[in-house]
């Protein structure tokens, strides 16, 4: 399963995003189900991000185990402020 994420932040705190989203970004590659997860950051557009994450489970267990992680949870409090948008997000 593929967990597709689109956040926009404004691009002056392009760099603080990505300071905070480290931690959580080793927190789910060091998860045993997740295959890959990818940051990507529009060159032209530096405040716009999209991550893959891709899991070796369903899409239930996706939703129901691995997104209620209080590590993602804790990453939404300190994220959320510097989004410009609302996050956009699918499952594929």
């Amino acid at each position: 399963i593929s967990l597709h994420v689109h956040i926009t932040v404004a691009s002056e705190n392009a760099l603080k995003f990505l300071e905070l989203l480290k931690p959580i970004y080793d927190a789910v590659i060091a998860e045993p189900e997740n295959t890959l997860f990818e940051v990507y950051q529009n060159p032209e557009v530096p405040g716009e991000f999209k991550f893959v994450e891709n899991w070796a489970q369903s899409k239930e267990w996706l939703i129901d185990v691995q997104l209620a992680k209080d590590y993602y949870k804790h990453y939404v409090v300190l994220t959320e402020p510097l989004w410009t948008k609302p996050r956009e997000f699918e499952i594929w």
